[in-house]
């Protein structure tokens, strides 16, 4: 159970702050524990591929953080800069103007081009920024995710309004099916938060408080 918890974790830190020594901390963490990855910002990408070289620990970042509001072609070149750097998972802001505008062209075409730029080399995941839509537009998002061809749909940022609530993850999955991911991040911050979200239908879990879920199960298990 430990383990399997661990292993959908994306150990997480994107403050704009965060350190160098901040950063190698996460990664000496995230072997510990044997995290699915840690999520870093572009600049520590390559510094993060070094340190967890040769572990099972991947190194994920994200794309058009955290408005999504920069165009398809500069989100693909970060893309596959973040690739040639050493990342193998890309979690990427949808246009959320776009969408909430009507311009679903615009919407799959910017999924398209990250999608694109990672087949092959990287995990894709989309940012839909849930606590910004309605439902009709989750939905809507969700869809247009499955047909760009991404891996994952993920509920948020963890920078905007608020974060994952399983009514989000629970639709998301209703939507997507069964054969894609569902990240849940943003406010995953216990143990309980997370076995919530995986009963939800989360398949991967964003979290800057992983040690903490992690030291909950140790705790659960001496009972």
């Amino acid at each position: 159970m430990a383990q399997q918890i661990a292993n959908m974790i994306d150990h997480t830190l994107l403050k704009p702050e965060a350190t160098k020594e901040q950063v190698e901390i996460l990664c000496q963490e995230a072997k510990e524990y044997t995290f699915a990855s840690v999520c870093v910002n572009p600049t520590w990408v390559s510094y993060a591929h070094e340190l967890l070289e040769g572990t099972q620990v991947k190194v994920c970042t994200v794309i058009g953080f955290p408005l999504g509001a920069s165009t398809p072609e500069v989100k693909a070149f970060e893309t596959k800069d973040a690739i040639a750097n050493g990342a193998t998972e890309v979690d990427m802001v949808i246009n959320i103007g776009a969408l909430k505008s009507g311009d679903d062209a615009l919407v799959k075409r910017d999924m398209e081009a990250v999608v694109a730029a990672s087949k092959g080399k990287a995990l894709s995941k989309v940012i839909i920024e849930t606590c910004l839509l309605t439902d009709e537009e989750k939905v809507k998002a969700c869809k247009l995710a499955v047909e760009a061809g991404a891996d994952y749909v993920k509920t948020s940022t963890g920078f905007s309004t608020g974060g994952a609530t399983v009514a989000d993850i629970t639709l998301m999955r209703e939507t997507v099916g069964p054969d894609i991911g569902v990240k849940a991040s943003g406010g995953v911050r216990s143990l309980e938060d997370a076995q919530n979200m995986i009963e939800a239908g989360a398949t991967r879990l964003g979290a800057s408080s992983g040690v903490k879920i992690m030291q909950g199960l140790a705790a659960e298990s001496d009972y």
